[in-house]
């Protein structure tokens, strides 16, 4: 699962990345990102694409420091889940999503990937830093 989240992040955010026309014109329409100041070619959509992908990776690094400190307040590694807060969060990324522009659907799947993935990172460390299963 740990090896899920990357990838969904490189194909979600690298869907520009399909061709090598970096440096042709578009074939349709005008610039519509930033007000139409970009992107003239493929090469600004992909360094803007880097730039946000640099961004988003600080922020999921951030996110697992506390996701890690959660797992303080946990007794044991299979209370990480709890179905109720995951639906919570979905519904809350939705709706963000769709005041953002953004689809519903984009965030949701990613949402779940990432919460599945950072749950796994969470018993991980509970039990890294816990120094064992808990006896069951």
């Amino acid at each position: 699962m740990r090896k899920i989240l990357p990838a969904l992040i490189f194909l979600t955010c690298r869907a520009a990345y399909a061709d090598d026309a970096s440096n042709e014109p578009a074939y349709w329409s005008h610039p519509s990102v930033d007000g139409g100041k970009c992107c003239a070619t493929l090469m600004e959509v992909r360094d803007n694409i880097d730039r946000l992908d640099h961004a988003i990776i600080a922020l999921m690094a951030e996110c697992g420091k506390y996701v890690a400190e959660a797992g303080r307040f946990k007794k044991d590694p299979g209370a990480v889940s709890v179905p109720a807060r995951v639906e919570a969060i979905i519904s809350k990324v939705r709706a963000d999503a769709e005041a953002q522009g953004l689809d519903p659907a984009v965030a949701e799947r990613t949402y779940r990937a990432m919460i599945a993935a950072f749950e796994d990172y969470e018993r991980k460390e509970w039990t890294r830093r816990y120094g064992r299963e808990p006896a069951k």
